[in-house]
Order: C-alpha cells, then sequence, then structure tokens
C-alpha cells in the first residue's frame, strides 16, 4: 500500500542502479482548475489544444497531434478556488515542447492577438522559451529545443546554458502565414 504522506527519509543516491532509458519521457500533465471553460478558452482556443474528451463541468483532456492528452484539467477539488500563495510548495511550471522556431513563433503570435502578457522571453543556447500564466496562476513554458549539435558547451565539453533575451520580433518573423 502506498503512503499519501509525504516522505522524511532523506533520499541517498543508489550509485548501483543504471541509468533511465534516454526514450522515457513526461506524458502529460493535469492541473486543477478553478473554472473549467476558462481554462479550455486558454489551452484550447489559444495555445490550440484539441479537446479529445469532456466530462461535463469537471474535467477535459487536450491533446496535440491526436494522442488521448498532454494536458488534463479538472475541477474536482478545485472549483472556484484560488491559485496557491506564493511561497507554497507546488507546480512551478508546465513546459510545452514545440517541434520547430517556426511553431513556437505561431504561439507567440497566438498569445500576442488574445493579450496574454509574457512575464518572460530567454534564449537558454539549447532552447528559446516564452514564459507566462495560465488563467489560473500555473506557470507556462513554451519553448523549442535548438539540434543538439548547436547547444553550447563549455571548453572540456560540458553543456553551457545561458539565459540572455529572446528576440521576440526575430521570432515573430518566422511565424507561419496565417
Amino acid at each position: 500500500m502506498l503512503n499519501s504522506q509525504p516522505s522524511t527519509l532523506n533520499p541517498q543516491p543508489n550509485l548501483n542502479s543504471r541509468p533511465l532509458h534516454p526514450k522515457v519521457g513526461i506524458g502529460h500533465v493535469h492541473l486543477k482548475v478553478a473554472d473549467l471553460d476558462r481554462a479550455l478558452a486558454f489551452y484550447r482556443d489559444v495555445l490550440g489544444f484539441e479537446l479529445t474528451q469532456r466530462f461535463g463541468r469537471q474535467a477535459a483532456f487536450l491533446s496535440a497531434g491526436g494522442y488521448h492528452h498532454h494536458i488534463g484539467l479538472n475541477t474536482w477539488e478545485s472549483a472556484g478556488g484560488s491559485p496557491p500563495p506564493a511561497g507554497a510548495t507546488g507546480l512551478y511550471h508546465l513546459a510545452i515542447l514545440y517541434p520547430t522556431r517556426a511553431e513556437l513563433a505561431d504561439a507567440l503570435r497566438r498569445l500576442l492577438a488574445a493579450h496574454i502578457p509574457l512575464e518572460g522571453a530567454s534564449d537558454h543556447g539549447v532552447s528559446e522559451a516564452l514564459y507566462l500564466r495560465d488563467p489560473d496562476g500555473h506557470g507556462v513554458e513554451l519553448y523549442w529545443d535548438r539540434p543538439k549539435d548547436q547547444w553550447p558547451r563549455s571548453p572540456d565539453g560540458a553543456l553551457a546554458m545561458i539565459t540572455d533575451p529572446l528576440d521576440l520580433d526575430s521570432l515573430l518573423a518566422e511565424a507561419p502565414a496565417t
């Protein structure tokens, strides 16, 4: 039986374990929201995810490309609720990976058209990212990864990520025509 209480153990690294398989990924995120229709208006209507299933006014599942769901939204414990206070534990942000810079540019175009403010926009060397909040205050990162052979490296070959301002005009210039 699983214990639902937070662990008080201080985990020690298992030096004998093998690395995680490189194809393991995060399949979906499920968010508690205060208003399902408001959340759908953001994730479906602004970002462009497709609604794959809805359970009345309590839950909805959205995806890109016909997957069963990348984003789950529910009001089971949160209908009419407010975001957690600053300084509380919880989700820092969810990150949505776009396949190309042009698709990230299209996401920026959608945000601007919907008057969704950005909290930040960064070039990390390995990726370019837009940072914002959804209507429930969840942090959202929209990003694309550069090809690995373009990632910045230190002289010893280690990854050397950066955080520089992202040129939004240059990014928008790559948006597909609407």
